[in-house]
């Protein structure tokens, strides 16, 4: 089958428009919810970039994009990691409530740029 530009750059455009692209405003949100002391506290337990007073439980998130490629993976590690790991002292974030659905999709797109 011969492919031209017009049905490469047609694939592409498609690839494009069905790929979650995470946006600025997301991030920010992610970084806000992440650092709250009150809300998700990661840094209570994470090294996160930027953070003060982070802990050393969880493993510093770094190079998070390499660890985690799938963005599904990552969100549901976050939403509930005793499901992969029944002894995790993470808490199941997105199954007891802590974080709405899409609060966990912004801290997920915040965590993908460390």
């Amino acid at each position: 089958m011969e492919y031209t530009r017009k049905t490469i750059a047609t694939a592409l455009i498609g690839l494009f428009l069905t790929t979650p692209v995470a946006f600025a405003g997301n991030i920010e949100t992610g970084k806000q919810l992440a650092f709250d002391r009150k809300k998700g506290n990661c840094l209570a337990c994470h090294k996160i970039e930027g953070g003060e007073q982070t802990g050393t439980i969880g493993p510093p998130l770094v190079m998070m994009k390499l660890r985690y490629p799938d963005h599904k993976l990552l969100w549901k590690k976050i939403y509930d990691s005793t499901a992969d790991n029944p002894n995790s002292v993470m808490p199941p974030f997105g199954r007891h409530g802590i974080f709405t659905d899409d609060e966990l999709e912004s801290i997920v797109d915040f965590i993908e740029t460390l």
